[in-house]
């Protein structure tokens, strides 16, 4: 017994607004992060959804989502490394600390 699509596409829905709105209303570099990686998440649902509903024969859908779950990560590991930095420079990773870095 295999789920609706109706379901994992309203999944995908609700994840992908809450990482918006957790990217427009958190003040915080690591909320940011987690936010976006959220949304990159309900996109390979997507992907992983319209594969097996629309071509089943074929593993594009999957494909992409395990191409865009290695960016994600490699996505993670960057945005880490530079959280690290701004929070070694200014002890701080509340994002209106970074407008220091214009100066």
């Amino acid at each position: 017994m295999s789920i609706p699509a109706e379901y994992m596409l309203i999944l995908s829905a609700v994840l992908f607004f809450i990482g918006i709105f957790g990217f427009f209303t958190r003040r915080n570099l690591v909320s940011l992060l987690i936010s976006t990686e959220l949304m990159l998440n309900a996109v390979d649902i997507n992907f992983a959804v319209f594969n097996a509903y629309c071509r089943p024969e074929s593993l594009e859908g999957y494909v992409f989502s395990l191409f865009g779950i290695g960016v994600a990560a490699a996505e993670t590991a960057v945005a880490i490394a530079i959280i690290i930095n701004v929070y070694r420079n200014f002890h701080s990773i509340h994002i209106k600390r970074l407008r220091d870095l214009k100066h």
